[in-house]
């Protein structure tokens, strides 16, 4: 065995009681193994004697489904929640839940009204734009003055328009990435 991983080994209780703590769902050591071993580069013999070793102590539980062992983390350690708080916390996905789905509904509009000769024009407007800086020439004409500055202004307003739809997206994509409990819940409810 080499040194990196004795040391992993030796660590393995640790790391392994505070990830089935953590994660507070059950799991088969070949399950631990898995999702551990990239990370701490434990290895399967020393997964299975460390969950066997914490279950001796009582640190962790363990069950027989059949001829595989399922290890979690004791309950008993984990404050009981009151149903006020379950009920307020039921209130909070509710009504992320709708908010998420109003943001969706007005991306899918946003997206639907988005004109796709829209996206060729800015670029036709940035290629132009780009031209007439790398050429460091003044304009000749007040009338050209004036078409640059009115491109300017609309590939302004086309990107605060791609922004406000950037940051829609972002804030959908925060309020979707909400724990697992959460949506577990989500569908009891529905």
């Amino acid at each position: 065995m080499s040194k990196g991983r004795a040391e992993a080994a030796a660590g393995a209780p640790r790391i392994l009681l505070r990830y089935l703590q953590e994660q507070n769902r059950p799991y088969s050591a070949q399950d631990v193994f898995g999702n551990l071993q990239r990370e701490h580069g434990l290895g399967k013999a020393a997964v299975v004697k460390a969950l066997e070793q914490l279950a001796q102590q009582g640190k962790i539980k363990e069950k027989m489904y059949g001829k595989q062992k399922i290890y979690f983390a004791d309950q008993d350690q984990f404050d009981t929640v009151s149903d006020a708080d379950l009920q307020s916390l039921d209130a909070k996905i509710v009504a992320l839940t709708a908010k998420v789905q109003s943001l969706q509904q007005s991306c899918r509009h946003m997206e639907a009204e988005r004109d796709p000769g829209v996206e060729e024009g800015v670029c036709q407007l940035h290629r132009e734009t780009e031209e007439h800086q790398s050429s460091h020439q003044p304009c000749d004409s007040r009338r050209e003055r004036t078409s640059i500055q009115r491109e300017a202004e609309v590939l302004q307003g086309v990107e605060k328009a791609e922004e406000n739809g950037r940051q829609q997206t972002c804030m959908m994509q925060s309020l979707k990435a909400t724990p697992r409990a959460r949506s577990n819940s989500l569908k009891k409810l529905g």
